[in-house]
């Protein structure tokens, strides 16, 4: 079963683990004590995290739509999901750096894998893909209204950081 922390429980760990499940289309993560260790280079860089997050659901739909028409396996899609799992805890503990809490989007991580199984079960078609883009639309869009309804906060963060830099998630758009 996949595995996402909460905001204390990951900034308690610092690495990540995957690995292909019994199943052909099943994503299993493995707790944060075993694997490969990611940090950011600032483990408080907000930005970046979102935005490698964001870059990676959009790879997810494009490695779909290849899936759809068969010049993408369904281990690509996996491996694709399994960055989108390395980013979202990484922008997880970046926001929980600044004591930004984001409970209401640690569904997000499941609700892709629960879409995944579904539609990777099936023999790949436009025919299904059309099928499963609303769905995983659907819970993109979530994870991104999510993390805007944060900007306030973080701006605020930035602003006492006096980084100067002006951070806009309103400008990443998933496509």
């Amino acid at each position: 079963m996949t595995e996402y922390y909460s905001s204390s429980q990951y900034a308690a760990s610092s690495s990540f683990s995957s690995g292909a499940g019994p199943s052909t289309s099943a994503v299993i993560v493995g707790p944060p004590s075993v694997g490969h260790s990611y940090t950011l280079s600032n483990p408080g860089d907000v930005s970046s995290a979102v935005r490698n997050l964001l870059m990676s659901t959009k790879r997810l739909q494009e490695v779909l739509k290849l899936w759809s028409v068969e010049q993408a396996t369904e281990e690509e899609v996996s491996n694709v999901y399994v960055q989108i799992g390395h980013e979202f805890n990484v922008t997880i503990s970046a926001f929980a750096y600044h004591q930004i809490e984001l409970s209401d989007i640690h569904t997000i991580p499941a609700e892709l894998r629960t879409i995944l199984e579904r539609y990777l079960g099936e023999d790949p078609s436009p025919a299904i893909l059309a099928e499963c883009l609303p769905e995983l639309r659907k819970v993109l869009y979530k994870l991104l209204k999510g993390l805007q309804s944060r900007q306030d906060r973080w701006r605020a963060v930035a602003q006492r950081l006096s980084s100067g830099s002006s951070v806009s998630l309103q400008s990443t758009q998933l496509r």
